[in-house]
């Protein structure tokens, strides 16, 4: 049975460390959610250790300079997980080819810069997809255009036998008070066209030892007991922490606010309804993250 907190603190000294979704739980993205800020603050002041874990389809520094210009201040987290950063290992492991096709805008440019922490990674070059050996998706080149815009170049691709990394699961986000389609959705639909998908980011594991290892670069050795994710997505952050063996605090007032009738907090009956409808059950639920 999913139980509703109202702060963080209520259940914190049960935890040495969190990992916790960006979007929709510490920004909204476009401003830092104070009282996030402040939850995440104490938490690190009372000894525990702060990953912050993305399905951002960017490297690290990228994503510590994007949420640094929001308002997010460092001394609230420790270190970062990207799913660009775990799909990024994979394509220098040659995994999708090494002449790609990039689905994406310019800013995701960064994925593509060479892996200083890998021996040996295959050369890559982004070509047409007509040259192409494999594509690399990290969102929709229109964030607010219907991703079926896209099916005429996903059916050649199909057509090649091309594979597609998905650098970020998310299906969709919410800019401030404005949804945008996301990487998940564009691998959702090549799937259902018979393409294959390689995803990366929660709710599939890789990310999840990421998360791990660089808690550990900082000498935190957590037992996954002492773990708790926080996120907003049912079908990410909370699949991928049940998935994980996690618990996990599940923010109602982000993508499912409507369908948890959250203000402050979610409604009870419509909560439970909604998690009944998923089959999922977080351990904790809260309306923003406190």
């Amino acid at each position: 049975m999913t139980q509703i907190i109202d702060a963080l603190s209520e259940v914190a000294e049960d935890y040495d460390a969190v990992f916790c979704d960006l979007w929709g739980c510490l920004h909204d993205g476009v401003r830092a959610l104070p009282e996030a800020v402040e939850a995440l603050t104490r938490f690190k002041e009372g000894g525990g250790s702060v990953v912050l874990l993305t399905n951002a389809p960017r490297p690290r520094a990228s994503v510590a300079e994007q949420i640094a210009a929001m308002g997010v201040p460092e001394d609230c987290w420790d270190t970062i997980a990207t799913s660009g950063d775990a799909a990024r290992l994979a394509m220098f492991r040659g995994e999708i080819g090494q002449k790609l096709y990039h689905i994406g805008v310019d800013r995701d440019s960064g994925f593509f810069e060479p892996l200083q922490i890998m021996e040996n990674p295959v050369e890559i070059t982004r070509v047409p997809l007509a040259e192409a050996e494999g594509i690399v998706c990290t969102g929709p080149f229109d964030a607010h255009a219907d991703p079926s815009v896209l099916r005429p170049e996903l059916l050649h691709a199909k057509t090649l036998g091309l594979r597609m990394l998905n650098a970020n699961p998310d299906v969709v986000v919410d800019r401030g008070e404005r949804r945008e389609w996301c990487a998940g959705a564009v691998a959702e639909l090549y799937e259902s066209m018979g393409g294959e998908v390689l995803s990366f980011g929660k709710p599939y594991p890789p990310v999840y030892d990421l998360a791990r290892r660089r808690l550990a670069e900082f000498g935190a050795d957590v037992p996954d007991s002492r773990i708790l994710a926080i996120g907003d997505g049912i079908a990410t952050d909370v699949k991928g922490a049940i998935g994980e063996g996690l618990d996990v605090l599940f923010v109602t007032g982000g993508l499912a606010a409507a369908e948890t009738e959250t203000t402050r907090q979610p409604q009870e009956a419509a909560l439970r309804s909604f998690l009944d409808s998923q089959m999922m059950s977080p351990t904790f639920a809260i309306g923003k993250l406190r």
